[in-house]
Protein backbone atom coordinates (compact mmCIF):
# COMPACT_ATOMS: atom_id res chain seq x y z
CA UNK A 1 0.00 0.00 0.00
CA UNK A 2 2.83 2.42 1.19
CA UNK A 3 6.33 2.71 -0.47
CA UNK A 4 9.37 3.44 1.76
CA UNK A 5 12.37 4.48 0.59
CA UNK A 6 15.68 5.22 2.48
CA UNK A 7 17.01 8.90 1.00
CA UNK A 8 18.33 11.89 2.81
CA UNK A 9 16.22 14.25 0.37
CA UNK A 10 12.66 13.47 1.77
CA UNK A 11 9.35 14.61 0.71
CA UNK A 12 5.75 14.42 1.07
CA UNK A 13 3.44 14.86 -1.44
CA UNK A 14 -0.64 15.29 -0.03
CA UNK A 15 -3.67 14.92 -2.77
CA UNK A 16 -7.01 15.54 -2.74
CA UNK A 17 -9.92 15.04 -5.25
CA UNK A 18 -10.94 18.95 -5.41
CA UNK A 19 -10.83 21.61 -2.87
CA UNK A 20 -14.58 22.21 -3.19
CA UNK A 21 -16.44 18.94 -2.03
CA UNK A 22 -20.71 19.22 -1.91
CA UNK A 23 -22.18 17.16 0.22
CA UNK A 24 -26.10 15.70 0.98
CA UNK A 25 -27.67 16.86 4.08
CA UNK A 26 -28.13 13.44 5.89
CA UNK A 27 -25.93 11.54 3.50
CA UNK A 28 -22.16 10.58 4.75
CA UNK A 29 -19.25 12.29 2.88
CA UNK A 30 -15.97 10.74 2.31
CA UNK A 31 -13.33 13.51 1.91
CA UNK A 32 -10.50 11.41 0.39
CA UNK A 33 -6.65 11.98 0.93
CA UNK A 34 -4.02 10.19 -0.65
CA UNK A 35 -0.16 10.84 0.48
CA UNK A 36 3.42 8.96 -0.20
CA UNK A 37 6.78 10.23 0.32
CA UNK A 38 10.37 9.19 -0.49
CA UNK A 39 11.59 8.43 3.45
CA UNK A 40 11.58 5.57 6.22
CA UNK A 41 9.18 6.16 8.13
CA UNK A 42 9.29 5.84 11.91
CA UNK A 43 5.78 7.37 12.79
CA UNK A 44 2.89 8.66 11.31
CA UNK A 45 0.84 11.65 12.14
CA UNK A 46 -2.51 12.79 10.81
CA UNK A 47 -4.47 15.07 12.05
CA UNK A 48 -7.68 16.75 11.02
CA UNK A 49 -9.21 20.21 11.52
CA UNK A 50 -12.46 22.15 11.25
CA UNK A 51 -13.13 25.57 10.83
CA UNK A 52 -16.03 27.60 10.00
CA UNK A 53 -15.52 31.20 8.97
CA UNK A 54 -14.45 33.85 11.23
CA UNK A 55 -13.59 30.70 14.42
CA UNK A 56 -10.77 29.17 15.16
CA UNK A 57 -9.78 25.30 13.39
CA UNK A 58 -11.12 22.75 15.89
CA UNK A 59 -9.41 19.33 16.25
CA UNK A 60 -11.61 16.98 14.75
CA UNK A 61 -9.91 13.38 15.33
CA UNK A 62 -6.03 12.49 14.58
CA UNK A 63 -4.07 9.22 14.74
CA UNK A 64 -0.48 8.36 15.16
CA UNK A 65 0.55 5.09 13.24
CA UNK A 66 -2.18 2.98 13.73
CA UNK A 67 -3.86 4.50 16.78
CA UNK A 68 -6.69 7.10 16.23
CA UNK A 69 -7.06 9.55 18.69
CA UNK A 70 -10.63 11.42 18.72
CA UNK A 71 -12.08 14.26 20.27
CA UNK A 72 -14.46 12.89 22.37
CA UNK A 73 -17.00 15.52 21.27
CA UNK A 74 -16.71 13.94 17.88
CA UNK A 75 -15.82 10.25 18.37
CA UNK A 76 -19.54 9.37 16.96
CA UNK A 77 -19.02 11.74 13.82
CA UNK A 78 -15.74 11.41 12.26
CA UNK A 79 -13.96 8.10 10.94
CA UNK A 80 -10.52 8.29 10.66
CA UNK A 81 -9.06 4.28 9.36
CA UNK A 82 -4.56 4.93 9.52
CA UNK A 83 -2.69 4.72 7.45
CA UNK A 84 -5.18 5.66 5.13
CA UNK A 85 -5.72 9.86 5.62
CA UNK A 86 -9.47 10.48 4.17
CA UNK A 87 -12.16 11.20 6.53
CA UNK A 88 -15.61 10.25 6.70
CA UNK A 89 -18.57 12.48 8.02
CA UNK A 90 -21.88 10.55 9.09
CA UNK A 91 -24.32 12.37 9.02
CA UNK A 92 -23.81 15.55 7.54
CA UNK A 93 -25.28 18.40 8.81
CA UNK A 94 -25.00 22.33 7.92
CA UNK A 95 -23.46 23.19 10.91
CA UNK A 96 -20.51 20.97 9.54
CA UNK A 97 -19.70 23.48 6.29
CA UNK A 98 -17.07 24.66 6.46
CA UNK A 99 -13.05 24.32 5.75
CA UNK A 100 -11.54 20.85 7.17
CA UNK A 101 -7.84 20.26 7.17
CA UNK A 102 -5.48 17.63 6.94
CA UNK A 103 -1.82 17.53 8.22
CA UNK A 104 0.26 14.80 7.70
CA UNK A 105 3.56 14.53 9.41
CA UNK A 106 5.93 11.60 8.56
CA UNK A 107 9.39 11.43 10.81
CA UNK A 108 12.50 9.09 9.87
CA UNK A 109 15.83 10.81 9.72
CA UNK A 110 14.01 13.98 10.10
CA UNK A 111 10.16 15.30 10.24
CA UNK A 112 8.54 16.37 7.04
CA UNK A 113 4.88 18.10 6.89
CA UNK A 114 2.17 18.66 4.48
CA UNK A 115 -1.61 19.75 4.83
CA UNK A 116 -4.06 20.38 2.86
CA UNK A 117 -7.36 22.66 3.01
CA UNK A 118 -10.87 20.99 1.61
CA UNK A 119 -13.87 23.34 1.92
CA UNK A 120 -17.09 21.18 2.46
CA UNK A 121 -20.39 22.77 1.18
CA UNK A 122 -23.66 21.38 2.15
CA UNK A 123 -26.37 20.96 0.35
CA UNK A 124 -29.98 20.47 1.17
CA UNK A 125 -32.63 18.68 -0.56
CA UNK A 126 -35.07 20.46 -2.28
CA UNK A 127 -38.86 19.59 -0.93
CA UNK A 128 -41.77 19.00 -2.78
CA UNK A 129 -43.34 22.18 -4.01
CA UNK A 130 -46.87 23.95 -3.27
CA UNK A 131 -48.84 26.07 -5.80
CA UNK A 132 -51.21 28.48 -4.04
CA UNK A 133 -53.17 30.31 -6.98
CA UNK A 134 -54.74 33.97 -6.30
CA UNK A 135 -58.03 34.27 -6.22
CA UNK A 136 -58.71 30.97 -5.14
CA UNK A 137 -61.62 30.93 -7.10
CA UNK A 138 -59.75 31.41 -10.42
CA UNK A 139 -61.04 33.31 -13.13
CA UNK A 140 -63.29 33.57 -15.19
CA UNK A 141 -61.94 33.46 -18.98
CA UNK A 142 -61.20 36.85 -20.59
CA UNK A 143 -61.84 38.87 -17.57
CA UNK A 144 -59.27 39.38 -14.31
CA UNK A 145 -55.83 37.89 -13.66
CA UNK A 146 -54.44 34.72 -12.05
CA UNK A 147 -51.49 34.81 -9.82
CA UNK A 148 -49.50 31.53 -8.58
CA UNK A 149 -47.10 31.46 -6.58
CA UNK A 150 -44.86 28.33 -6.11
CA UNK A 151 -43.07 27.94 -2.96
CA UNK A 152 -41.02 25.04 -1.15
CA UNK A 153 -40.26 24.70 2.65
CA UNK A 154 -36.41 23.51 2.71
CA UNK A 155 -33.73 23.37 -0.29
CA UNK A 156 -30.13 24.99 -1.66
CA UNK A 157 -30.29 27.10 -4.48
CA UNK A 158 -33.76 26.46 -5.70
CA UNK A 159 -34.33 27.44 -9.07
CA UNK A 160 -37.99 27.97 -10.07
CA UNK A 161 -39.35 27.28 -13.86
CA UNK A 162 -42.68 27.38 -14.71
CA UNK A 163 -43.83 25.08 -17.96
CA UNK A 164 -46.83 24.93 -19.73
CA UNK A 165 -47.99 21.78 -21.52
CA UNK A 166 -44.52 20.81 -21.44
CA UNK A 167 -42.87 23.54 -22.50
CA UNK A 168 -40.66 26.80 -20.68
CA UNK A 169 -42.98 29.72 -20.20
CA UNK A 170 -41.22 33.00 -21.26
CA UNK A 171 -42.48 36.50 -19.96
CA UNK A 172 -44.55 38.18 -22.33
CA UNK A 173 -47.68 39.93 -22.59
CA UNK A 174 -49.71 37.35 -21.06
CA UNK A 175 -46.88 35.96 -18.70
CA UNK A 176 -44.59 37.64 -15.83
CA UNK A 177 -42.62 36.49 -13.15
CA UNK A 178 -41.56 37.66 -10.01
Amino acid sequence: FFHFYAGICSALKLTVPSHTIHGIEGQPLHLSVDYNFNATASEIQIIWLFERSQSNPKYVVGSVNQGVIPDLEYQDKFTLIPPNASLRINPLHLSDEGNYIVKVNVRGNGTVAASQKIQVAVDVPVTKPTVHTEPSSGVVEYVGNITLKCTVDRGTRVVYQWMKNGKRLHAGPNYTFS
